[in-house]
């Protein structure tokens, strides 16, 4: 209910605000599962992905979301509970595997999973290199895949930005379904999973006409971290 209330009160402010748009509504099933596959370009994702559809989205988010502590830890556990973020431990191995079933349980109940392949936002706007996750929650839980894509978000909000700018329309597009049935029975393949989400980045890369990078969001982010640490002492 929290979720609903948090909608209803968010989208009138948001539309007169932001003037948001969307393309694609009618490609995401009125009930049963599905995956949403999105690229993250902005914290304003969180605002702007599932502000048009009728159904709840339900999202995986880092832990560390829930567990701040004071006021900007209550405000944080709030507003992400509020927009249907589920908290899971990211730190790799067994924490993933944990990961993966959270999210099928999710989509054995019949809801709307939302997910980010490229597993954190993008620094500079450009689509990065997704991880086998996504494609192994498709062909487990044998649930079609609608890509996903945020617009205009990065220049609105781009990492860093505490407030969004004004003058800039949001806008999300949902692609069509994408079937993987082909490879059911085949998600110990890791060539398989590999093409199973490197097809859904290229839905994505058609959709929101971002330029892709075939390297890890986080490894490129690291790398120009320190690019700029090196030339600030230079």
């Amino acid at each position: 209910m929290f979720y609903w209330v948090v909608k209803a009160i968010l989208w009138p402010f948001l539309h007169l605000i932001f003037r948001p748009w969307a393309e694609g509504v009618e490609n995401v099933p009125k009930e049963g599962p599905v995956i949403l596959a999105g690229n993250h370009l902005s914290f304003a994702d969180h605002f702007f992905g599932a502000l048009f559809l009728p159904r709840k989205v339900i999202s995986l988010g880092k832990a560390e979301y829930f567990t701040g502590k004071g006021v900007k830890g209550m405000i944080s556990r709030a507003f992400f509970s509020g927009v249907g973020t589920v908290p899971i431990d990211r730190s790799g191995g067994k924490a993933s595997e944990a990961a993966l079933r959270t999210g099928l349980r999710i989509l054995r109940e019949g809801h709307v999973l939302g997910i980010y392949p490229e597993g954190t936002r993008s620094h500079d706007g450009r689509l990065y290199k997704g991880k086998t996750g996504v494609a192994r929650l498709a062909l487990e839980s044998r649930v079609p895949v609608i890509p996903w894509a945020m617009i205009n978000t990065f220049e609105m909000m781009p990492p860093g930005r505490p407030v969004p700018k004004l003058g800039i329309r949001p806008g999300v597009k949902f692609g069509k379904p994408l079937d993987f049935s082909r490879y059911y029975g085949m998600e110990e393949d890791r060539l398989v999973l590999r093409a199973v989400t490197d097809e859904i980045m290229y839905a994505l890369m058609e959709l929101s006409g971002q330029e892709y990078v075939d390297k890890y969001a986080a490894s490129a982010k690291a790398e120009a971290a320190r690019m700029a640490e090196r030339g600030a002492k230079d």
